[in-house]
Parts: structure tokens; C-alpha cells; sequence
């Protein structure tokens, strides 16, 4: 697990897009911080814990058993 610094004005699916390429992942960045769930919009300077991403199944599958 990382840490990320927030910048004024971040939000979470903001967040989790640029770390993860995924807005989506922002329900990680939640569960990691439970003390800043009521938060929409950050301040400057606050350090939030980043989870690393999970590992896509798919990827990990062999070919034959993957859904195309």
C-alpha cells in the first residue's frame, strides 16, 4: 500500500482514475480511508492510503479459459 498527497479540489473518482486508470476503483481509495468518506471535494496536503490494484482474473487465466 502507497500513500497519495491530495492536491485542493481533488475528489475520489478523480483520484482513482489517476492512479488506477479507473474511476470506477474509487470504492478502494473509500475502504482504505474510512475517516474521509464524508469528504467530496479535498483540501491540500491530506494523505490518503492507496491499496494496490487488484490483479484483472482475466489476465492471470490461460488463454483457453478467458471470456473474449
Amino acid at each position: 500500500m502507497t500513500t497519495y498527497k491530495t492536491v485542493q479540489g481533488d475528489t475520489w473518482d478523480g483520484i482513482a482514475y489517476l492512479l488506477y486508470g479507473q474511476a470506477e476503483l474509487m470504492t478502494l481509495l473509500l475502504a482504505a480511508n474510512p475517516e474521509h468518506t464524508q469528504t467530496v471535494l479535498f483540501s491540500g496536503g491530506i494523505i490518503l492510503n492507496v491499496p494496490d490494484k487488484p490483479v484483472d482474473a482475466s489476465q492471470t487465466l490461460p488463454p483457453w479459459r478467458r471470456e473474449e
